[in-house]
């Protein structure tokens, strides 16, 4: 696909899949401004997007557990584009432990925070971007574990709140935003290898389907989606457990 032209915006992509994703996505000819909590990583992630496809690539804070870098955020977007073409919420605090007195409060607060209401308050200010765009997608990564009477993750209940959130924002989202062409689409992955996929060749080929699910097929399902004509809605994607 080409996505030459396109401004896209991913949130948590100082690593990981949301790193592996804004890296394809240059590769395609986007033009990426990238959020992570520290500076740092997303300013190395926007140096890398430029190095390995020359397109151009800025790395700004975003602290999704913080209000005001959220509003933060989306302020140094505006000032650089006139429109969103695609957002990617991918970014989310995880956190272990199946027991309930896991983690200290601090820990809950924040991964709910950044998983639920940073997700709604990136895609709220920059909702007049989204709506600048001819053509605008809102792309959540949520998880399988906000599907009902999933319990397969070890992950902490609080991560299940933020997730179980995060896609019933998303679905209300996506009934209210279609009548304007806005396409909100969600992926529910079980839990799944978000090692560093960013090989310069990445083995399809001999994977089965005794294999658990890569980086690499949860962003090519991303692609696939906001490749689509216009009139196809994707509203979710749900994966198959092992």
């Amino acid at each position: 696909m080409d996505l030459t032209g396109r401004t896209m915006v991913v949130t948590g992509a100082g690593r990981g899949t949301g790193r592996a994703l804004a890296l394809r996505a240059g590769r395609l000819g986007a033009r990426l401004l990238v959020g992570a909590r520290g500076l740092d990583a997303a300013r190395r992630t926007a140096e890398e997007i430029t190095a390995d496809s020359g397109a151009p690539a800025e790395g700004l804070a975003c602290d999704l557990s913080d209000p005001a870098s959220v509003r933060g955020f989306a302020a140094e977007v505006a000032a650089r584009t006139d429109r969103v073409d695609v957002l990617v919420n991918n970014g989310a605090r995880y956190l272990p432990g199946a027991d309930l007195l896991d983690g200290d409060d601090e820990a809950i607060a924040d991964t709910i925070a950044s998983g639920a209401t940073g997700t709604v308050l990136v895609t709220r200010h920059l909702l007049p971007l989204l709506r600048a765009s001819a053509a605008a997608d809102v792309v959540n990564l949520v998880s399988a574990v906000a599907e009902p009477r999933n319990h397969r993750s070890a992950s902490h209940p609080a991560f299940y709140a933020a997730k179980a959130a995060q896609a019933g924002f998303a679905d209300v989202l996506s009934a209210r935003l279609r009548p304007e062409g806005i396409r909100v689409i969600s992926l529910y992955p079980p839990d799944f290898d978000d090692a560093d996929p960013l090989a310069p060749a990445w083995d399809t080929a001999s994977r089965t389907a005794e294999d658990r699910l890569t980086a690499q097929s949860v962003t090519d399902c991303v692609l696939f989606a906001i490749g689509q004509p216009r009139d196809c809605f994707i509203r979710s994607f749900q994966f198959e457990q092992l």
